[in-house]
């Protein structure tokens, strides 16, 4: 029986702080208190200029496209003064690369990207793409006919070193790094670029999105 006291006692502080809890909630609502944080409300985070170009930046060089060539190197060596079956040779080489197109972030300010007052719309300006080496796949490439004055066979026997092809590689790799320039792939590479941030930028919630194109980037 001895408990009893406490028991009311321990009830009676339970219902005072209930009441307690209750008067707060009902101030707080008619504005007489200051109103209470919902701890479940949403919260809108704003990316800055900064984030965004950080964001870009950490990609530092993307590889938009790429292709494969196929080039023939024609490569004729005659003597001036002597017929060709004694002194000359004629090659005919196939060969086989690739080339790489990319877009270099790495070098972008802050100015490269022009949010709008609203924050539904964003500007990026991009150096050009570029063109890597180009690279030729040996496993690929071959001699497709090949002809030579007696001296010159006579001259690789002694060589130690008849199949060396050096010349026809090097040029083989020229006319690949040429025919790429002159294909559309620095244009494709600038088109995907353009799809991969037009993508990147809508998840960040911009709606209306302007990827453009300046000067390449300084090598």
């Amino acid at each position: 029986m001895a408990r009893s006291p406490r028991v009311g006692s321990l009830a009676g502080i339970v219902v005072a702080a209930a009441a307690a809890g209750v008067l707060i909630v009902v101030l707080s609502a008619v504005h007489l208190l200051p109103q209470l944080r919902n701890p479940f409300a949403e919260t809108t985070t704003v990316r800055s200029e900064p984030v965004i170009l950080q964001s870009i930046t950490d990609l530092s060089r993307y590889e938009a496209a790429s292709g494969s060539f196929e080039v023939v190197v024609d490569l004729t060596r005659r003597a001036s003064l002597l017929p060709s079956f004694l002194e000359g040779s004629e090659t005919l080489f196939i060969g086989e690369g690739t080339d790489v197109a990319f877009v270099d972030f790495s070098g972008l300010k802050s100015q490269a990207i022009q949010v709008s007052a609203d924050r539904t719309s964003v500007t990026v300006t991009l150096p050009k793409a570029q063109l890597e080496p180009a690279a030729l796949n040996v496993s690929l490439s071959y001699v497709y006919a090949q002809q030579q004055g007696l001296f010159n066979r006579i001259g690789n026997f002694f060589s130690g070193n008849p199949n060396s092809q050096q010349q026809v590689y090097i040029l083989a790799q020229q006319k690949i790094q040429t025919a790429a320039q002159q294909s559309p792939l620095l244009a494709e590479a600038q088109k995907n670029t353009e799809g991969m941030l037009d993508g990147m930028l809508s998840s960040l919630g911009f709606q209306h999105i302007t990827v453009t194109f300046g000067r390449a980037a300084p090598s």
